[in-house]
């Protein structure tokens, strides 16, 4: 048998468990994180374009937070406060996090590894990149607000933390979102 495993172990990603070392109220897994991540990410990108004349291809965007935290499956979760603890931890996490996207894509046959790798290349494309990035930030910000939401108080540090982290990045699109899209994630069912 051949070992084109790649997208078997892409359904793994269900049973890789977030934010560790916190008490959550409920767990996030790496699966349910990776769709929030390509539909923020993909909004972005939207604002981008329909609100600032952007051009940005909001699809691929979408594609590649799909894929942003597939090495996590051989990884694991690393929590935050490691992975960023210092410049030599940050460059070895790094070097770890790429030595997992390519034994991931080493399951697949060359001709589809392909059209894969570039969805694995931070460097491809740094631009669309950002917005993975900012998308995935703001999935965090989601999950804290969310915990917050049901007096979970051990989010209220992450929460300070992950906003500026948000503002770090420099997009307005961010922005906007945060003013016009984030409020209803406080709001419950019946108000929205």
């Amino acid at each position: 048998m051949k070992n084109n495993t790649f997208y078997a172990m892409l359904s793994r990603m269900k049973y890789i468990n977030r934010w560790g070392l916190m008490n959550s109220t409920r767990q996030e897994n790496l699966s349910e994180h990776s769709l929030e991540t390509a539909i923020i990410a993909h909004a972005l990108a939207l604002i981008g374009n329909k609100r600032l004349g952007k051009h940005i291809d909001a699809d691929r965007v979408a594609v590649m937070a799909i894929f942003h935290d597939c090495s996590e499956i051989i990884t694991g979760d690393m929590p935050t406060p490691i992975k960023y603890y210092n410049a030599q931890i940050k460059l070895a996490y790094k070097e770890i996090e790429s030595a997992a996207a390519d034994k991931l894509l080493s399951r697949l046959p060359e001709d589809l590894r392909q059209e894969y790798e570039p969805l694995f290349d931070e460097q491809e494309n740094q631009l669309l990149h950002r917005y993975v990035k900012a998308a995935d930030k703001l999935s965090a910000l989601i999950k804290c607000i969310e915990e917050l939401k049901m007096g979970n108080e051990e989010f209220k540090t992450a929460k300070q933390s992950i906003t500026k982290s948000i503002e770090a990045i420099g997009l307005e699109e961010i922005k906007i979102f945060m003013e016009d899209f984030l409020p209803a994630y406080s709001l419950t069912l019946d108000e929205q």
